[in-house]
């Protein structure tokens, strides 16, 4: 199998992995506990704590159960009206309507051809009174990233929240400033079942309640959990610079080897390099997928698939619905070889020719 779908989720790093397994095998205490085994599970989960914020800037850090446990925590434990981008991931778009459903007012922003926010229609939106703005850092789906500097500057000068879902970034490309940053370790070669809330001051108000084990958040941690993330976190600060080239390295080969024939959906200037979304006019990617069943790739976003619909984000593009469905998600990192990348745009540049 060849796998190219890193934004549906990365290969657990073999470091995490290591990490992880002792307290599978014999660290069962509960890291809440007061006695000796508990107090060295949660060691276990400070140092995790530890290697994680060293990738993120002066705050402090809750452990979820994933980002959109963190995203809904930051959109639900705040008040006032929210302005947020029509390309976000379902796991923001759903909260806000909960949100708009309970009287909470909601703007939704448009984007450009190249899948940007309008920093226009944002400027009007953004105005004294606005409780939170939340924008995606590196769009799942197609890769760009969002003007966030501005964005933020927009939310700072009328006293807004900024909450920046960077779930495709984090590890991948530089933060910017904000108030709350959600993030997941299984897209940086951690494990899935946990990820986090930053937060530059205070929390959001709880989402969850029970022992508060978090800072406003109830839930008993895994060391195990904590340990692959905090060594996966580790592993990509180590890493950036080596990883980052890495990913431009391939991305240069699959645009070359693609050729003419597909278009790139998105900014080809402002966007993460190791998520490709093309287009061939005609494609039917849904047989293209089952001619090619040991190439692992995406239709569009893995959270939306099977779901029937096209990708509301191609659509916030402007695309039509064909050329939506003629849409693929190639995406590649760090333990993706050159050699096995070109076999599969070889193989999927022929499978599409047949069609």
């Amino acid at each position: 199998m060849i796998y190219l779908d890193y934004q549906a989720t990365t290969p657990l790093a073999p470091e995490a992995f290591d990490a992880m397994l002792p307290w599978l095998r014999e660290g069962h205490a509960n890291p809440h506990s007061a006695h000796a085994p508990g107090r060295a599970a949660k060691a276990a989960v400070e140092v995790a704590r530890g290697h994680v914020l060293k990738l993120l800037p002066k705050g402090k850090l809750a452990f979820t159960s994933g980002a959109t446990e963190a995203l809904n925590w930051a959109i639900k434990g705040t008040r006032g009206p929210i302005v947020t981008i029509a390309t976000e991931h379902a796991a923001v778009l759903d909260a806000v309507a909960a949100e708009a459903a309970r009287g909470r007012p909601v703007t939704v922003l448009p984007v450009d051809p190249q899948g940007l926010v309008d920093l226009e229609a944002a400027r009007a939106a953004i105005v004294p009174g606005t409780g939170l703005v939340a924008a995606m850092l590196v769009n799942n789906e197609i890769g760009v990233i969002q003007p966030i500097a501005e964005l933020g500057a927009l939310a700072r000068a009328v006293g807004a929240k900024l909450l920046v879902d960077a779930v495709q970034g984090f590890g991948r490309v530089p933060l910017p400033e904000a108030d709350f940053i959600a993030f997941s370790a299984h897209k940086i070669h951690g494990p899935k079942g946990i990820g986090a809330l930053w937060f530059r001051d205070a929390p959001p108000a709880a989402l969850l309640h029970g022992g508060g084990q978090e800072p406003e958040r109830s839930g008993t941690l895994s060391p195990a959990l904590c340990a692959g993330f905090g060594v996966a976190a580790k592993l990509a600060g180590v890493r950036f610079e080596e990883d980052t080239a890495h990913v431009e390295r391939l991305y240069g080969m699959a645009r070359q080897a693609l050729g003419p024939a597909w278009t790139i959906n998105g900014s080809l200037e402002q966007r993460y390099r190791g998520n490709l979304n093309i287009r061939r006019p005609g494609l039917d990617v849904a047989r293209l997928t089952s001619a090619l069943r040991n190439i692992a790739f995406s239709a569009g976003s893995a959270c939306a698939s099977g779901s029937g619909r096209t990708s509301h984000v191609l659509r916030a593009l402007g695309l039509s619905d064909t050329q939506a469905r003629s849409s693929l998600r190639l995406g590649f990192g760090r333990y993706t070889r050159e050699e096995e990348l070109m076999e599969a745009i070889e193989r999927i540049n022929a499978a599409a020719a047949r069609q």
